[in-house]
C-alpha cells in the first residue's frame, strides 16, 4: 500500500449539495478500490492563479489516503469523466511528504 495526496478542484457554480455528492463519490470509489482515507481538507472557495474553463475561482479539496498502486489509474479516470472537476492531481508522498502531512494535520487539529 502506497500512501498519496490528491488536491482537485471544482466548478465554483455547483451548490453545496452538489459540492457534497461529488467528494462523496470520490471518496466511495476509493473506498471500494481497497484504499483507506487517512485525511480528508475541503480548502473551500479560492482564487485560481489563471482561468480554467473561463472560471476564477474553485472549491478545493485534498485527500490523502493509503491504496494499492493499481487504484489510482481508475481512480484519475473516474476525474477525467466527470465534467464538475476542474482540474485535479495525485502525487505519491515518500517518508518526508508523509511526516510533513502528519504535521500539519496536527496543527490543524491545534488551530480548530
Amino acid at each position: 500500500m502506497n500512501h498519496y495526496e490528491t488536491v482537485f478542484i471544482l466548478n465554483p457554480v455547483l451548490s453545496e449539495t452538489q459540492i457534497e455528492e461529488t467528494v462523496k463519490k470520490f471518496e466511495d470509489f476509493l473506498i471500494k478500490n481497497g484504499a483507506a482515507m487517512v485525511s480528508k481538507e475541503n480548502w473551500g472557495l479560492k482564487k485560481l492563479a489563471y482561468p480554467i474553463q473561463h472560471k476564477k475561482s474553485g472549491f478545493y479539496h485534498l485527500f490523502e489516503f493509503t491504496a494499492p498502486g493499481e487504484a489510482i489509474g481508475p481512480f484519475e479516470q473516474e476525474f477525467k469523466r466527470d465534467e464538475r472537476i476542474m482540474r485535479f492531481l495525485t502525487v505519491k508522498l515518500d517518508k518526508h511528504a508523509i511526516e510533513w502531512a502528519e504535521k500539519r494535520r496536527t496543527r490543524l487539529k491545534a488551530k480548530a
